[in-house]
């Protein structure tokens, strides 16, 4: 399984657009081969600096920062299946 955190700042309009997408696109992958962590950084920002997150949203895949900004709906599909195979 894959694990997807997904860093976020209150009242970020960007960071709820990255939450959207990732749950869609968990939604076709299967809840069973991806889950996801929203995990907001004022509450865990030493988790999130010893990542390298400098801005939200950003995305880690299985405890690495893969998206540093938000990406593509495709991008993130493609990283996804990329990982599963």
């Amino acid at each position: 399984m894959i694990k997807v955190e997904v860093f976020f700042s209150p009242g970020c309009g960007k960071c709820a657009q990255a939450k959207a997408v990732l749950k869609l696109i968990t939604e076709k992958l299967g809840a069973d081969k991806v889950s996801w962590r929203d995990i907001n950084i004022l509450e865990e920002m030493d988790y999130a600096v010893a990542l390298g997150v400098l801005s939200s949203p950003a995305i880690a895949i299985d405890g690495k920062l893969v998206f540093s900004s938000l990406p593509s709906t495709e991008k993130l599909r493609l990283e996804l299946t990329k990982r599963l195979a």
